[in-house]
This record gives C-alpha cells, sequence and structure tokens, in this order.
C-alpha cells in the first residue's frame, strides 16, 4: 500500500512540476478527450464523487483548459469540451509522458 501511495504522489509531483495539473484535472481531461460530454460522463469515467468532480472540473476550467455550455435541449444539463488549450496540455502529456514505475504499466494501457 505505501508503494502504491509513493508512486501515485511522485505520479503527481511529476504532472504538477511538468504540465502545471494534478492527477485528477488529467482523469478529467483523459475523460473528455475530442467530445463533448456532461459531468456524469466525466464522474462515469474518472470514478471521482460529484463533489469531488465538480472541484476538479472548476480548477480546469480556471486554468482555461475546459469550457462549459448549456445544453440546447435541456438548460440545466452543462456539458464540458477542451479548449484549445486543454488539447495541446493533453497532447504534450501523451507525447513527453511521464515516468510511471513498471508495477503500475499494466493500468496504463488503452481499453
Amino acid at each position: 500500500m505505501r508503494d502504491l501511495f509513493a508512486a501515485l504522489s511522485n505520479l503527481e509531483t511529476q504532472l504538477e512540476e511538468m504540465y502545471g495539473v494534478s492527477l485528477n484535472e488529467v482523469m478529467v481531461l483523459c475523460s473528455v478527450g475530442t467530445d463533448t460530454v456532461t459531468a456524469g460522463n466525466i464522474i462515469a469515467c474518472t470514478g471521482l464523487t460529484s463533489s469531488h468532480a465538480s472541484k476538479t472540473i472548476r480548477s480546469v476550467e480556471e486554468k482555461g483548459l475546459l469550457s462549459r455550455k448549456l445544453g440546447e435541449q435541456d438548460k440545466r444539463q452543462m456539458y464540458f469540451t477542451l479548449t484549445r488549450k486543454g488539447k495541446a496540455c493533453l497532447e504534450r502529456i501523451k507525447e513527453q509522458g511521464v515516468e510511471v514505475p513498471e508495477w503500475l504499466m499494466p493500468l496504463f494501457k488503452p481499453v
């Protein structure tokens, strides 16, 4: 358990230093990708609680990486898309990557 926590902490530190985003923020960026999604989709993809997802989404928006738009049919529904800056950040992370311990690598393989 200690090794897992240390590995995740190291991963988060690398993301913050190299790209200016936290691990949860990267998960939000990845869950949106090239799509337009709802907060429910983000929650389902990331596994974050509603309140934690809301805070993380707001943080990503404040960094200019994500934009929100009211639904056209249902004005209560919010839709999220990556901004140009968000797409560039996600691309940089995909291209340059981060150092991941070998034993965690199976978790990073595409589904």
